[in-house]
C-alpha cells in the first residue's frame, strides 16, 4: 500500500491488489442495483452478490444483474469479498462503513459518509490507519471536473444553487433530513469552487411530510472569502436544479435540467460532457477499483466525505436552532 497525502481532506491509501476486485453490494435499493450492474459489467471487478435484510429484494436485484448470489448476513458477503459497497439508507452508512473497515475491506459508501462530521473524520482516519480505500458518493463533482469548473485558475465571489423537487412517492431517504439528503451535493461542490473551510453559516427551513427539515436554505461565508446561497427542497410543486457561479471576471449559469449553461467568462466550459463522462456512477466505481488496484490515486476520498459532513452537520443544525426560535 502506497499513501499520498496533500490534505486531510485529500490524504487517501493507494492499494496494489493483484487481479480483480471481488465486490458485494450492500443494500438492494435503487442505487444498491445500479451499483450491482456497474461492477458486474466491469473488467476490473467480480461480482459476488447482495446482502439485504430484505432477501426478496436483494433476489431481484440478482435476477436483474444475472450474476453474484443473495447472502444471507453482513458477516457473509464480508467473507467473499475484497471491498463493500455501501447503498443502504443514509442513517446506517456510518456503522456499516465501519464494520466494513473493522474487518479490513475497502469500502465505497453512498453520500452521507455519516451524519455527524466526527464520526466521518473517524471513519476516514480509520480508512488510512488501516491501509484501505475508502471512497464516498459524491460523483456529481466528476461532473464538475469535466465541465472544467475546477480548473478556472479562479475563485468565485459567490455561489447560488438551488436544488429542488416534490417528496419521493416510495419515501426515499427520509430518514434523514433534506440537508443530507440533497444539499449536501451543493455543499460538496461549493467548497471545492471555493477552496476553503467555512467560517460562518446560517440557514433556516422547516419540515413538510417528515418529522424532518424537507425544506432549507443556508447562505455559508468561506475562509477565501466568498459566499455560497444555498437552497433544497424535497416538498417543491416542480423539480429544479440549477447553479449560478459569480466571478470577478463574469458569471456562470447553469440548469442542469434543461442542460443549458450561460457562461460570460472566458473560461472554456463544456456545457455537454456525455463524451466525455457518459456515466459519471460508473466512473466513480471504476475509479474505487482503481484506488484500489494501484492504477490511480482514489479522486473522492474519505476526507472529502468527512468535509461534506461536517457542513451539512452546521448547517442542519443552525436550520433547526432557526425553526425553535421562530416556534417560540
Amino acid at each position: 500500500m502506497k499513501r499520498t497525502e496533500i490534505s486531510a481532506r485529500t490524504a487517501t491509501v493507494v492499494g496494489s491488489h493483484q487481479g480483480r476486485v471481488r465486490v458485494g453490494v450492500i443494500g438492494a435499493g435503487v442505487f444498491g442495483g445500479y451499483h450491482a450492474q456497474k461492477f458486474a459489467s466491469s473488467f476490473h471487478s467480480e461480482f459476488v452478490g447482495v446482502f439485504d435484510l430484505n432477501a426478496e429484494a436483494a433476489g431481484k436485484v440478482i435476477a436483474k444483474v444475472g450474476k453474484g448470489r443473495v447472502f444471507a448476513s453482513f458477516e457473509a458477503i464480508a467473507a467473499e469479498c475484497d471491498a463493500l459497497v455501501i447503498a443502504t439508507p443514509a442513517s446506517s452508512h456510518a456503522s456499516l462503513t465501519r464494520r466494513a473497515l473493522e474487518v479490513g475491506k475497502h469500502a465505497l459508501v453512498e453520500k452521507p459518509l455519516a451524519l455527524t462530521g466526527s464520526e466521518a473524520r473517524q471513519l476516514a482516519k480509520m480508512a488510512l490507519e488501516r491501509d484501505l480505500v475508502l471512497s464516498v458518493g459524491h460523483q456529481e463533482r466528476l461532473v464538475f471536473e469535466a465541465m472544467g469548473l475546477f480548473a478556472t485558475g479562479e475563485r468565485p465571489k459567490r455561489v447560488e444553487a438551488v436544488r429542488m423537487g416534490p417528496a419521493s412517492p416510495e419515501g426515499r431517504c427520509e430518514d434523514v433530513s433534506v440537508v443530507f439528503d440533497l444539499m449536501i451535493h451543493d455543499l460538496d461542490l461549493a467548497a471545492e469552487l471555493f477552496g476553503g473551510d467555512v467560517k460562518g453559516t446560517d440557514a433556516e427551513g422547516h419540515s413538510a411530510h417528515t418529522r424532518l427539515l424537507d425544506h432549507t436554505s443556508a447562505e455559508l461565508h468561506f475562509a477565501t472569502n466568498g459566499h455560497a446561497r444555498l437552497t433544497a427542497s424535497r416538498c417543491a410543486e416542480k423539480r429544479e436544479r440549477w447553479m449560478r457561479i459569480e466571478y470577478a471576471s463574469g458569471t456562470i449559469e447553469i440548469d442542469f435540467v434543461t442542460r443549458k449553461v450561460v457562461n460570460t467568462t472566458n473560461f472554456s466550459i463544456r456545457a455537454d460532457v456525455s463524451e466525455i463522462l457518459p456515466d459519471p456512477l460508473r466512473a466513480a466505481d471504476e475509479a474505487f477499483l482503481a484506488g484500489i488496484q494501484g492504477r490511480a490515486a482514489p479522486v473522492i476520498t474519505g476526507g472529502v466525505g468527512a468535509r461534506a459532513a461536517a457542513m451539512a452537520e452546521i448547517v442542519e443544525s443552525c436550520a433547526l436552532a432557526a425553526t425553535s426560535v421562530a416556534a417560540a
